[in-house]
């Protein structure tokens, strides 16, 4: 019988169940691939996806990258709606950037133990003890605390944009305590305060781990991510001459595209979450590259799966909504960051 008006869900989709770690039930197969990159086209979508997904969801993205690069492309992409495989937070980061397009996420219940270390109240809260600090934000927040945030930070431009504030003012640095210790190091700046948040993956990426690595490879480098528990101890090894100085990067993520093409040596040892391994050996195939920690899996990103991309595609779900006038002041925290000049990958 003919159907009017209604399309047909394909075949794949009689699949798709909701299991008790997300949607389940479809393989990453060469016909799942196919019928996603049809449906993107017939929803006129592209498909962004962050580092750490699943390297089955990678390989069948349009582009692949950080957080704020790819919210950047997703500003600037023809396609009227977004598919963003990642955490909530990046989603609504592309829905800032592009209000007026449609920004799916392919799994609503994708969060962040980073983003959900601080809410809007809390830093309202904080503000308030210190009426003159300028709030400095990591990308990894929620639309609300955007919004009241006076300049967004990268993990590769947070040095950039503490240093540009006025020495005389105070900085309120959230949420990520291991990468505002980086940068209060780096910059040497005693009126930072920062907020005690963290990723659950990368402050388990430990000390002891880094150290026992680096020793039992010792002709190896180091990319070490600085949100990680351990970025301390990396730097603490060069600097005690344990592990030579010039093979040891802290970096964000898409630092470390950049720097597995110019690697000198034939092994990296890589502290961030093990997602980034598959971009990493795909613009390094001659690179042995392995991780610090191979347990240092977000459960979260883990969420975008095959059942779940297709079943976005096919019921246009999840939609991101941000109020406008959140997202107008998130906006201009962000733009305020490109403007001083070092625009940064994302974390």
């Amino acid at each position: 019988m003919a159907t009017t008006g209604a399309k047909l869900a394909p075949p794949l989709m009689g699949q798709v169940f909701d299991g008790p770690s997300g949607y389940a039930g479809v393989a990453a197969t060469p016909e799942w691939a196919q019928e996603v990159k049809r449906l993107a086209r017939e929803r006129n979508a592209t498909i962004l996806a962050h580092n750490y997904q699943l390297p089955e969801i990678q390989d069948v993205a349009d582009h692949v990258g950080d957080s704020l690069a790819l919210s950047r492309i997703a500003a600037e992409a023809p396609e009227d709606t977004i598919v963003f495989c990642g955490v909530h937070f990046m989603a609504e980061t592309a829905k800032i950037l592009s209000p007026e397009k449609t920004v799916l996420i392919p799994d609503q219940r994708a969060g962040c133990s980073l983003a959900d270390s601080i809410s809007a109240a809390e830093l309202r809260a904080w503000k308030a003890e210190h009426p003159n600090a300028v709030v400095v934000s990591y990308v990894n927040t929620t639309a609300e605390v955007k919004a009241l945030t006076d300049i967004c930070c990268t993990s590769s431009n947070a040095v950039d944009v503490v240093a540009s504030i006025d020495a005389d003012r105070e900085v309120l640095f959230l949420p990520d305590q291991f990468l505002g210790a980086h940068v209060k190091r780096v910059t040497g700046r005693e009126n930072m305060h920062i907020w005690a948040g963290e990723c659950h993956v990368h402050a388990g990426i430990n000390g002891d781990e880094l150290t026992e690595q680096a020793r039992s490879h010792p002709d190896a480098e180091l990319f070490v991510h600085p949100e990680c528990g351990c970025a301390t101890s990396a730097l603490y090894l060069a600097g005690e001459g344990a592990f030579p100085a010039d093979r040891v990067h802290i970096l964000s993520t898409g630092g470390m595209i950049d720097a597995a093409k110019a690697a000198k040596s034939s092994q990296v040892l890589v502290a961030t979450e093990v997602g980034m391994l598959h971009q990493l050996r795909k613009a390094a195939p001659g690179i042995d590259f392995q991780a610090v920690n191979d347990r240092a899996s977000c459960k979260y990103m883990k969420m975008i799966t095959p059942a779940a991309l297709l079943r976005c595609l096919v019921e246009g779900a999840d939609e991101v909504h941000v109020d406008p006038e959140t997202a107008a002041l998130g906006r201009n925290s962000v733009q305020r960051m490109i403007a001083i000049g070092n625009p940064g990958g994302g974390e």
